[in-house]
């Protein structure tokens, strides 16, 4: 995207914004620095036996070519991914663990339907609702509310060309310094989509049914796309039916050469019923029960989010301009412990230029961004009546709001050696206003806390050679917290609390290539914490949000590694080959001296997650790829480490095969062993001091089998 682009070279800013797009396409150098600075394009490391998306689509102004994207992303000094749609679209991909599933240091846990757990290095540990630490993004715009919380309802995966995740302080390039960094979500327009026209059905076990349509025209200066899905599933667990229409439509137009406007339009509705949380016996024994809480409360989370986003981009004599412009409406009617009903908007508008050009005969990277966005959220409560609303419980209006100014410069002092400063400077407003006169909340109450601060990063980036970048990087990091993190609920009532938010400094080291027939990207990365926001399960069982400490001193560390060998080609004929790859994420989540917990690990997060993909394809489009995800050890339930659940290990398998013509038919079976596991926990403090243990443990499916065609043309 034109957010994270480099600015092409003054020779190709006079030409046509054809040419100058398709300029786009090939790596990026300084008119003075030697070809062995170009940055990396098409390295992939994958564990889907699919090969990279196809390069040949120009892109646009607003939205470049897919090679483009990639390009942009390798050049990051940091850790970084890229995931190109072509990858996915032959699962069953309904959820963001369908589509991340295959970057390391991402880790990604479904609990029912599309509520999961979204982590990347401990960003938001132990908490497993909504979404804190990360930014989400569609198109380089953002999704989450002005608060910071944002979930997962308004993504659909068969809507996307692509996605990029940039981890911690390498989301700088958005303006983004949390812990967990940034994922970005790129839909198709009418220049990068795979085909004009697309329709798909698939289905399979659980009464699932999916349908979804894409159509894409470019017409003179103006192109269209619209895209919708429709979802239907009864889901693994009773109470699990899931209900979603999803529609993505963008709308481009060249004003003028160089000049260049893209208008986003979405619709998304969930109806999700919740079958709640289960005892470790009766998910590991009887992983089909709903919570009997969810049932006598008919618990279910219905979303209506509509969003309109624009961005405008400049094509300058030196670099280039964004102007980005938002606003989202989100409705939520949400029966858990009592009924959450919230209504409210977030905008913002968000100005950014990026430009190359030359500094004292040396090459520089320069990126220049603000972002001014906030929202009003309408919160009340209600008594829960199977799942209907009884007496009102609370009346508070949420208020947020966000000015931001950042920096980002890669100075290549050496032909291959770049060094990369940057730096943000930020300050976020939370007000919360409780208007009482009710039973049970009488007294109207008032609170409001600014958080500001500046962010800094420094790093290098080696590039011997044009397939092998070397990096290594320091970021600080602010997460400041969100209204799920400072109103806090329990059976007593509503209350703000003023957290501090958490500081994190975070040290990273790493490389990304490819030599012949290897390919790489290993991360180790460390992070020093103070004040973080960790999460607990105050009355398991009941679903009442968790509740929300600083914890003094914590340390998070890893290492984030994909390898991927291609073990053989010719096989049986020219062309077809035999791939491996490797995917382990290492988690060493701890407290540090707390004074309650001590050296503890974090609950929630497993030490280590492995996947192994056997990736086989042949020429005529017919594939094979068999895949283990194993879970050594389990993770821990509670702080205080007295009660860890079991490990496990899954084996899928997908196949199919694409035809000349454009049809494909496609086979995604999973858990084929029927595996009884642990998907996700709802973390508490300490296991041993509940009776009868802790009601916090979300079963994962079992063995299910989904296949579906897809006509492209």
């Amino acid at each position: 995207m034109p957010s994270r682009q480099r600015a092409v070279p003054c020779a190709a800013l006079s030409s046509t914004l054809l040419v100058s797009s398709l300029a786009l396409t090939a790596p990026v150098t300084a008119q003075t620095a030697p070809e062995s600075a170009a940055t990396l394009s098409e390295i992939s490391v994958s564990g889907t036996g699919r090969p990279a998306g196809p390069a040949e689509t120009a892109g646009s102004l607003t939205v470049p070519s897919v090679a483009a994207q990639r390009a942009a992303v390798n050049a990051t000094v940091g850790s970084v991914a890229f995931v190109d749609a072509t990858t996915f679209q032959n699962r069953y991909a309904n959820t963001v663990r369908d589509v991340l599933k295959d970057v390391p240091g991402v880790f990604v846990q479904e609990r029912y339907g599309q509520e999961m757990r979204l982590s990347v290095r401990g960003s938001g540990i132990a908490r497993g609702f909504h979404v804190r630490g990360i930014e989400l993004l569609q198109d380089g715009i953002p999704l989450n509310l002005a608060d910071g919380s944002g979930d997962f309802y308004q993504i659909d995966p068969l809507s996307l060309r692509s996605v990029e995740v940039y981890k911690g302080g390498n989301a700088l390039t958005f303006g983004a310094t949390t812990l967990g960094g940034a994922v970005n979500f790129v839909t198709p327009t009418a220049y990068t989509a795979l085909a004009p026209n697309v329709l798909r059905i698939d289905g399979g076990s659980f009464n699932t049914i999916r349908e979804h349509f894409q159509v894409s025209r470019i017409s003179g200066p103006a192109d269209v796309l619209i895209s919708g899905t429709l979802t239907n599933s009864d889901g693994f667990r009773d109470h699990e039916t899931q209900r979603t229409r999803n529609f993505n439509a963008n709308f481009g137009y060249q004003l003028a050469p160089g000049i260049e406007t893209r208008f986003y339009l979405g619709f998304y509705d969930t109806d999700q019923k919740l079958p709640g949380s289960l005892t470790l016996f009766n998910a590991l024994n009887t992983p089909r029960l709903p919570n009997p809480a969810a049932i006598t409360g008919n618990q279910s989370r219905k979303v209506t989010t509509e969003r309109i986003a624009n961005r405008t981009s400049f094509e300058l004599e030196v670099g280039r301009l964004d102007i980005d412009s938002w606003a989202i409406h989100k409705n939520l009617y949400h029966p858990i412990f009592q009924v959450i009903d919230q209504d409210g908007w977030t905008y913002g508008v968000a100005p950014r230029w990026a430009g190359t050009f030359d500094l004292g005969g040396f090459r520089n990277d320069l990126i220049l961004g603000l972002r001014a966005f906030a929202g009003i959220n309408e919160a009340r409560q209600f008594v829960n009546v199977a799942g209907l609303r009884g007496a009102q419980t609370l009346d508070a209006r949420q208020s947020a709001s966000n000015y931001e100014a950042y920096a980002e410069n890669r100075f290549w002092f050496l032909p291959d050696v770049a060094l990369m400063t940057g730096a943000k400077l930020f300050s976020s407003n939370r007000t919360y206003s409780n208007r009482g006169g009710l039973p049970a909340s009488p007294t109207a109450r008032f609170a409001n806390v600014t958080y500001e601060g500046i962010n800094p990063k420094l790093g290098l980036l080696w590039q011997p050679l044009p397939d092998i970048q070397v990096f290594a990087d320091v970021t600080r990091s602010r997460d400041v917290p969100d209204f799920s993190d400072l109103v806090q609920t329990n059976t007593l009532g509503t209350t703000f609390v003023p957290l501090a938010a958490q500081r994190a400094w975070t040290y990273e080291a790493g490389s990304r290539g490819r030599i012949d027939r290897l390919a790489w990207d290993v991360t180790l990365y460390r992070a020093e914490l103070r004040d973080a926001l960790i999460n607990f399960t105050p009355n398991p069982g009941l679903n009442i949000p968790a509740a929300t400490f600083n914890a003094p001193r914590t340390r998070h560390q890893g290492v984030e590694a994909a390898v991927t060998l291609d073990l053989a080609t010719d096989l049986t004929g020219i062309g077809d080959g035999l791939s491996l790859t490797q995917i382990w994420t290492h988690n060493d989540f701890r407290f540090v001296g707390d004074p309650v917990f001590g050296n503890n690990r974090i609950a929630g997060v497993p030490v280590n997650v492995l996947r192994t993909v056997l990736s086989y394809r042949h020429p005529s489009g017919f594939y094979f790829a068999p895949a283990l995800d194993w879970v050594p050890e389990g993770a821990f339930a509670d702080h205080a480490n007295t009660l860890k659940v079991p490990g496990y290990a899954l084996l899928g398998l997908q196949t199919g095969i694409d035809f000349a013509n454009g049809v494909s038919l496609f086979v995604d079976a999973r858990n084929l062993t029927d595996e009884r596991y642990v998907s996700d926990i709802a973390v508490v403090t300490n296991a041993a001091t509940v009776a009868g243990g802790p009601v916090a443990f979300f079963p994962g499916n079992g063995r299910s089998v989904f296949g579906g065609v897809r006509a492209s043309f």
